[in-house]
């Protein structure tokens, strides 16, 4: 990647005036995507972003029915979220399943909660963290799910929300027809486990894609798009609570 961002910045030098707005900003998206190896490298769990919040978190009161979101951006980005709630958000951006299951002791865990949510396996379709199919993602779903069960925790199991391309061409790294199997997968597989399926796809989604309305950037949604969400979650939280 520090390979390619030279050469870039090389090829650059040449430009035209006219192309000059174009081209630093291509090389300040490259040096970000840079960077976020570099981290990536150093930390490729990111342990460290919740390790001291975690630390200083005593354990819930007795009746108090804690929930911990464990995800990537979807969760991360969700500005308000459940106020009032004792609700733990451990979402963390451009993050895959591997690296979720790395931290999931961590970040679940050892929060002693009723429920965890749990959604991933788009950034494993982008690519982030390497190659991944979907072999691959489901298993770190199946064992994410298995250690929660062995510890007491209820599973809620989200589906993977739908993106578009109405700002941005986001399709070519997270292919819709990807994103309804790996959901397709989520339900069964929820199904056949005793987890609740969350699908918060279908209140985002017209055919396909996200409603342009409902999202930010094609990814992430906007607080239209989380407040259609939350009854969703709200919903299959409860059922997970009330359920053997």
């Amino acid at each position: 990647m520090i390979l390619r961002l030279a050469v870039l910045c090389f090829g650059l030098a040449a430009v035209l005036p006219g192309q000059k707005d174009n081209s630093a900003k291509l090389i300040a998206e490259l040096e970000a995507e840079n960077a976020a190896y570099l981290r990536l490298l150093s930390d490729w769990g990111k342990l460290v972003q919740y390790g001291s919040e975690n630390a200083e978190l005593r354990p819930p009161p007795p009746g108090v029915n804690r929930v911990v979101f464990f995800g990537d951006e979807i969760f991360e980005e969700w500005v308000n979220f459940f106020p009032g709630k004792p609700y733990l958000n451990r979402g963390i951006t451009h993050q895959a399943t591997g690296q979720m299951l790395v931290r999931f002791r961590q970040d679940v865990i050892a929060l002693r909660p009723k429920v965890v949510v749990i959604l991933g396996g788009a950034n494993d379709f982008a690519g982030y963290a390497g190659p991944a199919t979907e072999g691959t993602i489901s298993e770190n779903i199946m064992t994410m799910t298995e250690l929660a069960k062995l510890h007491g925790i209820k599973v809620v199991l989200a589906s993977v929300t739908p993106i578009c391309d109405c700002f941005q061409i986001l399709s070519a790294r997270r292919p819709p027809g990807r994103i309804l199997g790996l959901n397709g997968w989520l339900k069964g597989y929820a199904a056949k486990v005793g987890a609740v399926y969350a699908d918060v796809y279908s209140v985002l989604a017209q055919g396909r894609e996200m409603k342009k309305e409902l999202t930010l950037d094609g990814l992430l949604p906007n607080a239209a798009g989380y407040a259609l969400m939350a009854p969703v979650l709200e919903k299959s939280i409860a059922a997970a609570l009330s359920g053997p």
